[in-house]
């Protein structure tokens, strides 16, 4: 399809004046993946921030804490992440200050979808996942959509190699693609298992995504507070 351009109309063209391209949004690269147990939570994403060949940083942490029991991690652009990331954090201290007690994580899901609604004309261009624990103590993952529709599942993975990631863990966790009867039923998943496969699939999309690599920051969710560990990745 051929679009319209201004060269297509001569009579429009005022002399001295160039015409620029306006391109607001960059993609900094960084992957997303979260897997909800039955009393935990695991949310991992990598550590490089890059533009087209250009690796900017390899140490740059996209997890953001939000409570005890909350984690947001989001990647695309890196300036509107750190936009949204603060607004989110300045709206839960209102939250704070004004009920005298940590906003939920699913209140804190809730209010995502807003704060990203309220910019569905000129949209974040974020990929953001939020794991914690519920109200009930349970695992919870959500993933959200440019607009801020959200969608609550047991695993989810985002950004430049959430399409790499996801098959594993539908197949993984989800137990998708697979016949149970050659590998018997499995156990319940465990905290160490969940962190295997979030560290075996980020192993392998950075074999594949230029744009993922360095190192792999993993959160571990519980009740008990939030552990952090760390994976090296390929820096190639």
């Amino acid at each position: 399809m051929n679009y319209l351009s201004i060269e297509q109309f001569p009579d429009y063209k005022v002399p001295g004046v160039k015409h620029e391209d306006f391109q607001p949004y960059e993609s900094n690269g960084g992957s997303i993946v979260a897997i909800a147990g039955n009393d935990f939570a695991v949310i991992a994403a990598d550590s490089r921030l890059s533009s087209g060949y250009t690796i900017h940083t390899r140490n740059e942490n996209k997890l953001f804490q939000l409570s005890s029991n909350a984690v947001l991690g989001s990647t695309g652009c890196w300036c509107d992440t750190l936009a949204l990331t603060a607004l989110v954090k300045a709206r839960m201290q209102m939250y704070e200050h004004t009920h005298s007690k940590t906003m939920s994580t699913d209140a804190t899901a809730q209010m995502l979808s807003i704060l990203m609604y309220n910019r569905r004309f000129f949209p974040y261009y974020v990929s953001n996942v939020l794991a914690g624990l519920n109200s009930e103590g349970k695992g919870v993952v959500y993933s959200y959509d440019p607009i801020g529709h959200f969608e609550k599942s047991n695993s989810r993975a985002g950004g430049s190699a959430g399409a790499l990631l996801q098959p594993v863990l539908d197949n993984q966790i989800g137990l998708k693609n697979i016949k149970l009867e050659h590998i018997g039923f499995p156990a319940e998943l465990t905290k160490e298992r969940a962190v295997a496969i979030a560290s075996d699939a980020f192993i392998s999309a950075t074999e594949r995504d230029i744009y993922t690599g360095d190192s792999v920051q993993i959160n571990i969710i519980t009740k008990s507070g939030i552990e952090v560990k760390e994976l090296e990745l390929r820096k190639d």
